[in-house]
């Protein structure tokens, strides 16, 4: 009888055994120049925007092409450059790509978004009819704080998230100013009609949400198919004090008059305290050590076993890659994976294969494939 058993129990302590393996990374492609976002074209390609300014196309093969034609002067310094990166959601019928970046000004810079038609055609690709629908105000001397993700809604709106220049923080808690927001737009840059403050007196209509510091994640959850869907946004802090947020639509997310965060280097308190009944809470935050969170995505496919539904996010600082469970719109477990690989990961996406899909920051950043 025992003999008999032993292959069972052999076999169930083997899947117990995969169920719990770390993850594994496959290295697509290698150096990148200060990679900061990706996403995918129906044929397979990649597209990848590089700080320094440079957008450029990755093949499935991990064939890195030459820089793409028509991509306009950005702000390269400190933490700004060429940024996020989004298809529209009508791309097979349009081409249209949208991508955020640092604009220079004489009153600074700001956090600029800007679409074009994508052009294939003739072996070299090129960004043509490029338009700015979106900049931010008002533009700050500062090299900090850019935020920058972009998400399209279910409904086809764009958010669009601002970092609060690191020299203006109060401004992020002023209805007056884009600094510190989440903002959406339509395809056109124009605010839409049932945005929470388009009535409000002296507010910019384009405001989502207020009170944030650097949003450097951003996703829609999946399911939330009706209208702007259910926004969840990862949030650096200063000193500790990085956020996990379900973004609400109209509400005040904190920065800085709640926070967990602390001034750098003396620790002492920022605002006044970390909790207040006007002040939409943070499902998860991380003290006293920030982990600097960058990049957000749900997992939706069967790749993972056990993973389905849960969010994935990068971590820059603390150089790992996190996973987080929830149920019923809460936390309930998390985990830092990767920590071995010692890369500072800047985002992450879900391709179209159902494979989790990861950008190493720095001068030699890589293009990674996770593995169950």
């Amino acid at each position: 009888m025992f003999l008999r058993l032993r292959p069972l129990l052999l076999s169930a302590l083997l899947s117990v055994a995969a169920a719990h393996a770390a993850p594994r990374v496959e290295t697509i492609a290698q150096g990148l120049d200060e990679p900061w976002a990706l996403a995918f074209l129906p044929d397979g390609q990649m597209l990848v925007t590089e700080r320094v300014g440079t957008m450029r196309l990755v093949s499935p093969q991990g064939k890195v092409g030459a820089p793409i034609a028509g991509v306009p002067a950005v702000a390269h310094a400190g933490q700004g450059g060429l940024l996020d990166v989004v298809l529209d959601p009508k791309f097979a019928q349009n081409r249209r790509v949208f991508w955020s970046y640092s604009e220079g000004s004489a009153e600074g810079t700001r956090t600029a978004v800007a679409r074009a038609t994508l052009n294939l055609e003739g072996g070299a690709a090129r960004l043509a009819d490029v338009q700015v629908i979106f900049r931010q105000q008002p533009a700050v001397d500062s090299k900090n704080h850019y935020g920058s993700r972009l998400v399209f809604a279910p409904d086809g709106t764009l958010f669009v998230t601002l970092g609060e220049r690191f020299s203006r923080k109060d401004d992020a808690q002023k209805l007056d100013s884009h600094l510190g927001k989440i903002v959406r737009i339509d395809t056109e840059g124009r605010a839409p009609a049932d945005n929470p403050f388009v009535k409000t007196p002296g507010a910019k209509p384009e405001i989502w949400s207020y009170g944030h510091r650097n949003v450097q994640g951003a996703a829609i959850e999946p399911g939330t198919n009706q209208g702007t869907g259910r926004l969840w946004a990862t949030e650096h802090g200063p000193q500790g004090g990085d956020e996990l947020n379900r973004v609400q639509a109209g509400r005040n997310h904190g920065w800085p008059v709640i926070t967990y965060g602390r001034n750098y280097g003396t620790g002492t308190k920022i605002g006044d305290g970390t909790e207040r009944a006007d002040v939409v809470a943070p499902l998860r935050h991380w003290v006293p050590t920030s982990i600097a969170p960058s990049g957000l995505a749900f997992l939706t496919s069967d790749r993972y076993p056990g993973w389905k539904g849960n969010l994935f996010l990068g971590a820059l600082r603390g150089q790992a890659l996190w996973r987080v469970e929830l149920k019923d719109g809460q936390v309930v477990r998390d985990e830092a994976l990767l920590t071995d690989l010692g890369a500072r990961i800047r985002d992450v996406r879900q391709g179209p294969d159902g494979w989790l899909y990861l950008l190493t920051d720095g001068s030699e950043g890589k293009l990674l494939r996770l593995l169950p």
